[in-house]
């Protein structure tokens, strides 16, 4: 999640000033003893940590806020810098750790003042989700005083409570694109005039018990993450002696579970990318310094920071300006001054909100808790032990006049058009227990969620502004193999989830022939275009053309991820072709010998590709082989049998759970599983 937002004016010159100066970090000393003070951290009340042969734990508190203090600890073991980073970026201290990338993130905190939201609404979040956050820094702070030699930054502890739920409030507007509105403005970019959400990655189904074959309710999360860093999920269990039990993944630096099932109810969420972000031009005075608004000139918020910035073996302060409308945060560049407002900001319950969700009981009060539509974006996809399954189209709409077009740049002089108020819970598209009996996203418009008759309709959601309208690949195949079974039983399920094949009628589909005939055209590329014309649309290692599709496949889907023009089709061809030939010696290199699962001392072949169900992104290895690094990440079926027996689960990720300890057993110890689709038992735990 960092951020490609700025240029550093001046920072060389700044450099050479303070070397001269023999400017310097805090000394050992001084950290030392900063950590040791925290060696008497104690939890809330007591806690342990179990781990299964696996290596994935299960955290058993007296309390919740004992068992966050253990999820901290147990994280800590297995990825504490990446947990590091998160907070870092959180105090406006990660340039300090990862230089001029880390200040841009830093810079993007301070540009939406998380700090400040903080400090306005943290009354409205309730002791015992603060309790749950503070539990959680401390068990960071332990682990810090512990390992003193793993301390990335030793000036930002002690962590607090609001540390971690600023993280959340710094996060959450990641997830429906605000980054990609500030990196345009700041890369002096045109606008982008469509800004139709881009398509991104997870899959999700559920199916109620008429149609399965076994009775059973059953939700498949199938979220796509890349698979290191501070997006790549974490698996966990918990349970406290106050009856919150849970497993699932959780986000470095969350003290609760964001998606998987208690003994009653599970969600799983895909990304869904309404239109929560307006941009503003305003008109600016002469000085610069104030805008114009309807008939009066009003003055820009200013404000100074200082982003901590590692250059070499210094961290050296740079001075940065923030400015501010009625808008909301303000960006100028060659072009003029613009104002983002986006959906949420204020916000500072969402982390209050996932904690209320991982204790609900029963449909009412998940629907409850929703309700508080404190988390903005993202599609919920739920379903229960009584047989109900739900979609939850989750997005925090502003209220918008449905003529006016919001997707482009709105004059900023135009007070009608800064909008205050929000839809209603019960504008959101929600659809419970469709009579087909299944429900299914894969990053789709909300219309496409069942069988066609069962669907919601636009036309019963009247001026409902930002609902996104894009088709993926992966929607397309879902629903021509859903509505191919009447019954499906757990094969059906792996089939469905797992299937790699593409529609010729999707973007990708449509971008890949379009790319084809221009190679075609070209009549250089004979025998790639020759192999290409045979492929038979899957990636699933039984044609001799899926390598050289692959890489063609996974440039066109990039550039339709970052909604840019494809380059001719002739060009991406002759890249593949020269790959191949280059490490290979030939274009019909076998599938499992060319994509390729690389962790630790794992080396082991993997099926799917970019826009499959079976979900997989690679990068080029020295040797030329694509090696997987997101899509298909944690993974988990639930099934409630219907005899009210306790949940089935199976989980599955990429590596293993000691995701940041190469010498760990549990390094990659699921890695060979995952390739072969396997899954592993993981019983919902229970407090003694």
């Amino acid at each position: 999640m960092i951020l490609r937002i700025l240029r550093f004016a001046g920072a060389g010159l700044m450099l050479l000033v303070l070397i001269a100066l023999g400017f310097s970090v805090s000394s050992c000393a001084s950290n030392g003893a900063r950590l040791s003070a925290l060696e008497g951290t104690a939890p809330p009340a007591p806690y342990r940590i179990e781990r299964d042969e696996y290596g994935v734990p299960t955290i058993y508190g007296e309390t919740d806020a004992a068992t966050a203090f253990g999820i901290a600890y147990a994280h800590s073991e297995d990825d504490f810098a990446t947990i590091q980073r998160q907070v870092l970026a959180v105090r406006g201290e990660l340039g300090a750790v990862d230089g001029m990338e880390g200040a841009q993130a830093d810079y993007f905190g301070k540009l939406i003042d998380v700090k400040g939201q903080l400090a306005a609404g943290i009354d409205t979040v309730s002791p015992e989700a603060r309790a749950m956050a503070q539990g959680y820094a401390d068990g960071l702070n332990l682990y810090a005083a512990k390992h003193p030699k793993e301390v990335l930054r030793p000036q930002v502890f002690p962590l607090t409570g609001d540390d971690v739920i600023g993280g959340f409030v710094l996060v959450s507007p990641l997830f429906f694109g605000v980054d990609s509105t500030v990196a345009r403005l700041f890369g002096n970019g045109e606008i982008p005039q469509d800004r139709e959400p881009e398509e991104r990655g997870s899959n999700a189904f559920a199916f109620a018990p008429h149609r399965t074959a076994d009775g059973s309710t059953v939700l498949v999360s199938n979220s796509h993450q890349p698979w290191e860093g501070a997006a790549a999920w974490y698996e966990a269990r918990v349970a406290s002696g106050e009856g919150w039990s849970m497993q699932g993944a959780l986000f470095p630096g969350s003290p609760v579970i964001l998606m998987g099932h208690n003994a009653h109810l599970g969600w799983t969420n895909t990304v869904n990318r309404a239109d929560l972000t307006d941009v503003y031009k305003l008109v600016l005075d002469d000085s610069g310094k104030r805008y114009k608004l309807d008939s009066e000139w009003k003055e820009l918020t200013h404000r100074h920071v200082w982003l901590k910035v590692k250059m070499g073996p210094v961290v050296v302060p740079v001075r940065q300006s923030v400015w501010g409308s009625v808008h909301g945060p303000v960006i100028k560049n060659k072009s003029g001054a613009y104002a983002i407002r986006y959906a949420g900001y204020g916000e500072v319950r969402q982390f209050e909100q996932y904690y209320k969700l991982s204790r609900t009981k029963s449909l009412e009060e998940w629907r409850g808790v929703m309700a508080m539509q404190a988390i903005p974006a993202t599609n919920y996809i739920y379903a229960d032990k009584l047989g109900n399954i739900a979609y939850l189209y989750n997005a925090r709409l502003p209220k918008r006049d449905p003529v006016i077009a919001w997707e482009n740049v709105l004059p900023g002089d135009d007070s009608k058009l800064i909008w205050t108020e929000y839809e209603p819970p019960e504008r959101i598209p929600f659809l419970l227990n469709p009579p087909a009996g299944y429900i299914v996203n894969s990053n789709n418009l909300p219309w496409l969620a069942t069988a066609p008759a069962d669907d919601m309709k636009p036309e019963d959601y009247p001026g409902l502004v930002g609902v996104e309208t894009w088709m993926t690949n992966r929607i397309l195949r879902a629903k021509t193999l859903l509505e191919a079974d009447d019954i499906y039983d757990d094969a059906d399920i792996h089939r469905i989830k797992f299937d790699k094949g593409y529609d010729k009628t999707s973007r990708l589909g449509e971008a890949f022939l379009e790319a084809l005939g221009d190679a075609r055209a070209a009549g250089t590329l004979s025998e790639a275009v020759t192999l290409l014309e045979g492929w038979d649309w899957t990636a699933d290692g039984q044609g001799a053309a899926d390598s050289l599709a692959l890489i063609v496949l996974q440039e066109l889907q990039w550039k339709l991820y970052q909604r840019e023009a494809q380059r001719p089709g002739r060009g991406i061809l002759a890249d593949a072709d020269a790959h191949l030939r280059k490490h290979f010696g030939k274009l019909d290199v076998p599938y499992a010998d060319f994509a390729r699962l690389r962790r630790g001392k794992a080396d082991v072949p993997v099926q799917g590709g970019p826009e499959t169900l079976r979900a997989l992104m690679y990068k080029p290895d020295e040797d030329g082989r694509y090696a997987g690094i997101g899509g298909d990440s944690f993974m988990l079926i639930v099934k409630w049998p219907n005899d009210g027996s306790a949940p089935q689960t199976q989980t599955i990720y990429p590596f293993g759970a000691a995701m940041g300890h190469p010498d760990s057993p549990h390094y990659s110890d699921q890695a060979e599983m995952f390739s072969k689709e396997e899954f592993k038992v993981s019983p919902l735990p229970v407090y003694p």
